[in-house]
């Protein structure tokens, strides 16, 4: 649960610097035209406790071999394709890692998620899958990927069932008579 707290807080800080370095507007950040993908809803619970990476890693050496993490990053326990992913698949200093090698913004793991996860992607922009609030002819506000998901640990924990519905025809009424 703390790793998922984690990297929405990273996803957090880094749209809210992109907004403040001047360089874009707001609209300009959250709305990616290549993918017209409307505004993004970003969550709201921000930490500085991992970011930027930069902060420490331009400062230690970097080691891309797969390993348990023992010293920093304990928190983060990669459940994610099996096993085959590790830190570097994704992430690059303070940037998001595409299989590509193209390095995006923190602001826009869409992006990242779409390359595995294609079908699901067109289903959330389609507004079929995730939340999406809005109107179907106006503005939408989209819930990113990060919002309900731990990319570390993608799936959701399994869910106790309700109490099954009560039939009308059991419901007792009260007369007042």
């Amino acid at each position: 649960m703390k790793g998922k707290f984690i990297l929405l807080i990273i996803a957090g800080l880094f749209f809210i610097l992109s907004i403040s370095s001047g360089g874009e507007s707001a609209e300009d950040t959250q709305k990616d035209e290549k993918d017209d993908v409307p505004e993004i809803f970003f969550p709201k619970s921000l930490s500085t406790e991992n970011f930027p990476c930069s902060r420490c890693h331009n400062y230690r050496a970097v080691n891309k071999n797969k390993r348990k993490l023992k010293e920093y990053h304990t928190n983060i326990d990669l459940k994610h394709a099996d096993g085959e992913r590790w830190c570097y698949d994704c992430h690059e200093g303070d940037k998001l890692r595409l299989s590509s090698g193209e390095l995006i913004d923190y602001d826009k793991p869409y992006n990242l998620c779409k390359q595995c996860h294609g079908t699901i992607f067109r289903d959330w922009k389609a507004g079929i899958h995730g939340k999406r609030t809005g109107n179907w002819d106006g503005e939408k506000l989209y819930r990113l990927c990060v919002s309900c998901h731990d990319p570390h640990q993608p799936r959701f924990k399994p869910l106790e069932p309700k109490d099954a519905p009560v039939k009308p025809s059991d419901i007792k009424l009260i007369n007042r008579g």
